[in-house]
């Protein structure tokens, strides 16, 4: 008889997943909001350095973040995610679910207000409309395009290339 060593664990707890992400959903709204401001400062003039400039440090602070919290609650990190990985094929309690969409949205809120902390800016709830058709569809596009491309690559066996991706 051969004893093999399983590669797959048993999950962390519940509330070291939550804590993860919440951490990790904070920390990822903190980057996207303080690179921005940054990049107004860095920028000011020059509205496509300002996105470059937002983008990329969004892109590797997720980056890093995804390599962090991963191994603890699978670095969802986005309400979106959770619920579609519920929906695609996991099959977490609705109490975890819960849990999961309350510790990313206080851990957003949280990171928002860190990053006004941070960069000495005032921290208010924006006024500014933003909302249009172009601008929802971009956000859908953006989305589906994320989940699509976690779960295709979690799928076939390549869930370490996540986080690049």
């Amino acid at each position: 008889m051969t004893h093999e060593k399983s590669t797959t664990s048993a999950p962390a707890p519940l509330w070291r997943r939550a804590v993860a992400e919440f951490l990790g959903a904070g920390l990822l709204v903190t980057v996207v909001v303080g690179s921005g401001i940054a990049a107004q400062r860095l920028s000011p003039d020059d509205v496509g350095l300002q996105l470059l400039e937002n983008s990329l440090a969004t892109a590797l602070g997720l980056t890093v973040l995804i390599l962090i919290f991963q191994p603890v609650s699978g670095a969802h990190l986005n309400p979106v995610v959770t619920l579609a990985d519920r929906f695609l094929g996991t099959r977490h309690a609705p109490s975890e679910i819960v849990v999961y969409l309350v510790a990313q949205v206080t851990g957003g809120i949280g990171g928002a207000i860190l990053a006004n902390l941070m960069f000495q800016a005032p921290t208010a709830v924006s006024t500014t409309d933003r909302l249009s058709a172009g601008h929802l569809l971009g956000e859908v596009v953006a989305t589906a395009g994320l989940v699509l491309l976690i779960f295709a690559l979690a799928r076939t066996g390549r869930s370490a290339l996540v986080a690049p991706a």
